[in-house]
């Protein structure tokens, strides 16, 4: 039985418009310039505006902000399928001839001294670096083809760890090479004798014995013993139980020193001292200058783009507008002009309002952790969560984390993640909340400071915490310990 029925419902939907600021706003300043390239080739509509005397450019300053705000305008814009069937729009709100505004640029508070290239020095790969060595040690034919295989399995780090097993089969199905395991290990072993030492090893423990016996020229005891330490008590070793070796062995602790000095001079990694990596260029979307105790923030020039309407598009425009008659075919290009048309304001002010959110965001962050941006002291920072700044410059906190999360800001100590400002507050044993920072950086120099011999345990910590007036308990210490990477205690240890 169908029945009919009203029924009203409360929907939240982000327009086509907001989706594209979103977008713009969590990408790095790199990322950025990327996108605003692609859409200067997407839509001929746009252009940069290198003139600004130009009557026919377009303003972003022109654009009310409150668009973003009005979703069901916008909605109706993408949407509506009438909006480009309809036989008389205006074209006057495309056609600006004031020269005050003749071009849409940022503003005049960025840095424009950062270099825009950065030269990348050739540099032979690691796979390049192993094929030299496989053509030099084998001749033509299906050893010098095997080889190739086996190099061409051999990760960034130098490590082998696809099994010969699986390399028989590989060869067979997608090479139809037929071989055998106990071949591929006689051309494993020949090219674990390449450069670097360690290079095709299936395991940490094969690795360092590699590098050992290529160092090992007879008569060093020092690398006898560390040998055996690695070939035969590896789990020992690797869990610092060093007593039970020197009773094993039966050596005595100079003994294991000298073997243990050995063994920390051997690359647990061989892969990485050939191996090129592509270099990540951090390049700051803030810098925040010191002027006489006077902090300002400047936006990277790169993030300020100058950008305006097509001049072309403006003339057709304007050419239609005066035409007495005006045909299908006309009609039919004059609307495809106003979607790009369209489509080049609504980026162009989504490009303004990801300025404008860096800027508000960056200045907000800046005058929260004031102290810090003008005497670099770690312990001066102040408990700081994304809330704090979104109540601050009335933001939704999702819109400071976009920000948070990829930028970077440089300063007269370094340059830092903007995350790097934000920390959990804990209140000491005066009352005062202080930065879980100035708590790490506590722990940080104890533990530098401390006898390798004998180093100080997470209880041991959590005391001396509780002496500096942090009533910590030791889970928390751990927690904050493996946020720095350190080991325990008992892997810290040295004799």
């Amino acid at each position: 039985m169908l029945k009919q029925s009203l029924s009203q419902k409360l929907l939240q939907k982000l327009s086509p418009q907001q989706i594209q600021f979103i977008k713009l706003l969590q990408m790095t300043t790199i990322d950025f310039e990327e996108r605003v390239e692609q859409e200067l080739l997407d839509n001929p509509a746009l252009e940069k505006g290198d003139d600004d005397n130009d009557p026919n450019s377009f303003s972003a300053s022109e654009t009310k902000s409150d668009e973003f705000n009005n979703e069901s305008s916008m909605n109706d814009d993408f949407n509506s399928e009438d909006a480009y069937d309809n036989d008389d729009f205006d074209v006057s709100e495309f056609l600006t001839g004031d020269d005050q505004n003749a071009s849409f640029k940022m503003t005049d508070d960025y840095n424009d001294d950062e270099p825009k290239e950065m030269p990348i020095a050739y540099q032979q790969s690691f796979y390049d670096f192993l094929v030299d060595q496989v053509q030099a040690n084998f001749e033509e034919g299906d050893d010098l083809q095997l080889a190739l295989h086996i190099v061409g399995n051999i990760e960034e780090d130098g490590y082998l760890r696809r099994e010969l097993p699986a390399i028989v089969n590989d060869l067979a199905f997608t090479e139809n090479i037929s071989t055998t395991e106990e071949h591929l290990e006689r051309i494993l072993t020949k090219i674990q004798n390449f450069d670097p030492p360690g290079i095709g090893a299936r395991n940490l423990q094969e690795c360092l014995l590699l590098q050992l016996y290529k160092k090992d020229y007879g008569g060093n005891k020092n690398l006898d013993l560390a040998e055996k330490i690695i070939a035969d008590h590896m789990d020992a070793f690797i869990k610092k139980h060093y007593d039970k070796i020197k009773n094993v062995l039966k050596i005595s602790e100079e003994e294991l020193k000298g073997a243990l000095n050995e063994i920390t001079k051997l690359n647990p990694k061989p892969g990485q001292s050939q191996s090129q990596s592509v270099s990540q260029y951090i390049i700051p979307d803030f810098t925040v200058i010191n002027e006489d105790g006077v902090l300002r923030v400047v936006l990277n020039s790169r993030n300020a783009p100058e950008l305006k309407l097509s001049h072309s598009y403006s003339e057709t425009l304007q050419a239609y507008d005066k035409a007495s008659t005006k045909d299908k075919q006309l009609k039919e290009a004059v609307q495809y002009i106003k979607q790009k048309l369209d489509g080049a304001k609504w980026f162009i002010d989504s490009v303004k309002q990801r300025q404008q959110t860096l800027q508000l965001t960056m200045t907000a962050i800046v005058s929260a952790q004031k102290d810090f941006f003008l005497y670099g002291d770690e312990m001066s920072l102040k408990p700081m969560i994304l809330k704090d700044i979104a109540d601050k410059i009335q933001m939704d906190i999702s819109t400071i984390s976009r920000v948070a999360n990829s930028k970077y800001v440089q300063t007269d100590f370094g340059i830092f993640p903007l995350k790097y400002f934000f920390s959990e507050g804990i209140v000491n044993e005066s009352g005062e909340e202080v930065s879980n920072r100035e708590v790490k950086k506590i722990l940080s120099d104890a533990i530098q400071a401390e006898s390798k011999k004998k180093p100080l345990t997470d209880e041991a910590l959590m005391d001396l915490l509780k002496e500096k007036g942090y009533n910590i308990a030791r889970r928390t210490v751990a927690k904050y310990r493996e946020q720095l990477n350190i080991p325990v205690a008992r892997l810290r240890k040295e004799l």
